[in-house]
């Protein structure tokens, strides 16, 4: 009865370390295929950035407003993620006059690098300056997970509550920039920018933030500037 027990403890631990061998070969993997994308977007000159947030946070938003900052100067291409096959985002994307292909992760929570691959596949690059990848809606499964992107951005939104840092502090982690959106809300909600600042900055130290509205564009420019300037020094590399 003694050795059937320890049999069956030994198999487990070596499905255990199986498990684990099989999730590091496959984000060794992920990485592998994030660095060919990113070499690609260099040699054609492209300034990529990865969007994450959770479902409503206001990514298009957000990204049409960028659109409009930007679009008169320098070319703009999005890669939509979406679990679902509805081109609802995609759509108002391409009606801004942005070219745009969405990706459909059948059901999955997040983009990866092999879907990046299909998307940057998808898209003419010829002479785009900027290419913004609208990760799939959570706070969860997009942190590291690469890409193939130059910076990562989260969107967080003054309705989801002060105590996001806190509860979700992995996807804060390894950001370039944060965005909190929805500040024309601010009279309206219990939210502590002070407190949510503190759990970013424990976090992440010095990480660039922008206070923004889609709504109403406040503070939009500012993150544009921001992508201007990385635009301008991936053009001069």
């Amino acid at each position: 009865m003694c050795n059937s027990a320890s049999h069956t403890h030994d198999h487990d631990h070596d499905h255990d370390h199986s498990h684990v061998s099989v999730v590091e070969n496959i984000m060794n993997q992920n990485d592998l295929l994030a660095r060919h994308n990113q070499k690609l977007l260099d040699a054609s000159g492209i300034f990529a950035i990865n969007i994450m947030a959770s479902p409503g946070a206001g990514k298009t938003s957000v990204i049409l407003k960028i659109i409009e900052e930007l679009s008169d100067r320098y070319k703009i291409a999005v890669i939509e993620g979406d679990t679902a096959p509805v081109t609802i985002d995609a759509d108002k994307i391409v009606a801004a006059g942005v070219p745009a292909t969405q990706i459909n992760t059948g059901g999955n929570c997040h983009l990866d690098a092999h879907m990046m691959m299909h998307g940057l596949d998808a898209l003419d690059l010829k002479g785009v300056d900027l290419l913004i990848v609208e990760n799939v809606g959570n706070l969860v499964c997009p942190a590291g997970v690469a890409l193939g992107t130059h910076a990562n951005v989260v969107i967080a939104s003054i309705p989801e509550g002060d105590d996001k840092p806190y509860k979700y502090p992995n996807i804060y982690r390894g950001i370039d920039v944060i965005l909190m959106n929805k500040i024309d809300l601010l009279p309206y909600v219990d939210f502590d920018m002070d407190y949510f600042v503190t759990g970013l900055e424990m976090l992440n130290p010095g990480l660039t933030s922008f206070p923004v509205s889609a709504k109403t564009s406040e503070g939009i420019d500012g993150f544009a500037g921001w992508l201007e300037a990385r635009i301008l020094e991936k053009r001069a590399a």
